[in-house]
């Protein structure tokens, strides 16, 4: 038994309870978005006009990063983690097959790139995990190279978090079931149809394989500065609230650990939309 099998994935919620949640979720990851990155807080807002200023107010980086089985919902936890927040101040990178030109420096280099900087937030939708998990279950590399892509990635992540950097790393578990339903639906429908490929279908085939990387990869990478939130995902409702929340709990705990100052809790966001 792995931790995938510790999961509870009869977890639900209410539609009302999961929007309650959301909307005061949203309004607190806003409120620690616009702090983090120095646009509210004790700190007076020329300090951000003057280069000469090094005491910034900027918070530490804040970088989360999505896994999970194919129609998991990464997607939508994305949407609802970033939706209130203004899309200037947010980034989200998507990870696919690394291109030629990619594939001539280290495995790690393109990961680099859009990292976070002091104060910014980044999202990552696949990540470099895909080098222990398709790379290793599709032998698109060899045995030797990805069993050593375990360190390296404890010594990456190492590097990021020692530097400040918050790191979230989501796993969003979803039963062999209910994939197979999101699958159906997707085909049915004209507007999510691209969603679902020929590799979607054939990944299933290989299942019990991934699982094993899946397992293998959260016993490796699991550490007290990068630790692993595995998400039970068979309800996106719970999932969503989960992701949610649990990136303002991360964020919490780790500036308190920082000595870095987060304001009270506000009440709901204003209707107001930021234009102008």
């Amino acid at each position: 038994m792995g931790r995938l099998d510790d999961l509870d994935l009869s977890l639900r919620l209410s539609r009302e309870e999961q929007d309650a949640r959301i909307e005061a979720g949203q309004t607190r990851i806003q409120q620690l978005r616009l702090t983090l990155g120095g646009l509210t807080g004790p700190s007076p807002p020329e300090i951000l006009q003057d280069p000469s200023k090094r005491d910034h107010p900027f918070g530490p980086p804040v970088l989360v990063v999505f896994e999970g089985w194919d129609a998991a919902g990464k997607g939508g936890a994305i949407k609802r983690l970033t939706g209130a927040m203004d899309p200037r101040h947010f980034r989200v990178a998507s990870f696919a097959a690394p291109s030629p030109d990619e594939l001539r420096h280290h495995w790690l280099h393109r990961f680099w790139l859009p990292l976070p900087g002091r104060g910014g937030m980044a999202v990552y939708d696949r990540t470099w995990y895909g080098r222990v998990l398709v790379e290793r279950v599709e032998g698109l590399t060899p045995e030797v190279d990805w069993r050593r892509g375990y360190q390296e990635i404890r010594e990456f992540e190492r590097q990021l978090t020692d530097d400040g950097t918050i790191l979230v790393k989501f796993w969003l578990h979803i039963s062999e079931d209910e994939q197979l339903k999101r699958f159906e639906r997707r085909r049915d429908d004209p507007l999510k149809s691209w969603k679902l490929t020929e590799e979607d279908w054939r990944n299933r085939e290989k299942r019990d394989a991934y699982t094993a990387a899946v397992e293998e990869m959260v016993a490796e990478t699991d550490s007290g500065n990068a630790p692993w939130d595995l998400i039970p995902a068979d309800s996106k409702r719970w999932a969503r609230v989960a992701v949610l929340e649990t990136v303002i709990r991360r964020i919490e705990e780790r500036c308190e650990q920082l000595g870095f100052a987060l304001p009270d809790h506000l009440g709901p966001a204003s209707d107001d939309d930021g234009d102008g």
